[in-house]
């Protein structure tokens, strides 16, 4: 293997309260804290110990987003990504348009393998990677919870409601990761240091040829319902007489 690309996306990190706006237009992102994608970095964590096994595979991470997008991926440069590639979008990029930027940047680079997050956090579409495998005519292979390199081909360990099933596809191939693949490194401050030499090219949505249209409109985005204080009982019949009065049994 010698090239492997990771396609990471820039969303609120998981461990912010997320505030909806006043007037219901979307989510706060004003002074909140930004991150890697977590599937995207356990995808990220995959492909650097593909290239720690051995292969001496190029690992190249690349985003879709604002030149915020930069922050996230000198971290993906720190962890251990040989180089990294923004494509400059100052308005939101839906799932079909990433999906083709990177189908371009898949032409351009032709890695081996592209691994991604099964889903991001913000959105949870868990739709990008299979546009991607069917616009590059490759196979893909979803949630992935372990991956077994062979000359050729890989094997994925994937869960399903059934239990695990293990697939075997060639590559150049498609694979989403999910959270139990493995677990991302901590970066060290000289990684850090590290990463700011290293390569970060930026291009365009217009200069891969590609319009980010939108095709879906947010009506409204509404913060969880409020949820009721819980009742403490002092056995079981009182439990059943709450129960009861709820008209839940």
């Amino acid at each position: 293997m010698k090239k492997i690309m990771v396609c990471v996306k820039r969303v609120v990190d998981y461990n912010v309260r997320v505030r909806v706006k006043p007037d219901g237009s979307g989510v706060m992102l004003d002074g909140v804290k930004m991150s890697i994608n977590p599937f995207d970095e356990i995808a990220l964590e995959e492909a650097l110990r593909i290239k720690e096994r051995g292969t001496n595979a190029e690992v190249i991470a690349v985003s879709l987003g604002g030149s915020d997008t930069q922050q996230q991926l000198r971290t993906a440069l720190a962890m251990g990504a040989d180089r990294a590639i923004l494509v400059q979008s100052d308005v939101a990029v839906e799932p079909l348009a990433a999906a083709q930027a990177f189908l371009a940047l898949a032409k351009k680079e032709s890695p081996d393998l592209v691994i991604l997050g099964k889903q991001a956090i913000d959105d949870d579409a868990n739709q990008t990677g299979q546009i991607l495998a069917a616009l590059w005519d490759r196979p893909q292979a979803t949630f992935a919870s372990k991956l077994e390199l062979e000359p050729g081909k890989i094997k994925i360990t994937r869960e399903v409601d059934a239990g695990l099933e293990t697939i075997e596809v060639d590559l150049p191939a498609v694979v989403t990761v999910d959270l139990r693949l493995n677990e991302p490194r901590y970066v060290k401050l000289p990684d850090i240091m590290k990463a700011k030499k290293k390569p970060l090219d930026i291009t365009s949505l217009a200069d891969l040829g590609i319009t980010a249209a939108a095709t879906l409109k947010t009506v409204k985005t509404d913060p969880p319902a409020q949820r009721q204080k819980g009742v403490m009982v002092k056995d079981v019949n009182e439990l059943v007489d709450a129960l009861k009065k709820k008209g839940l049994i």
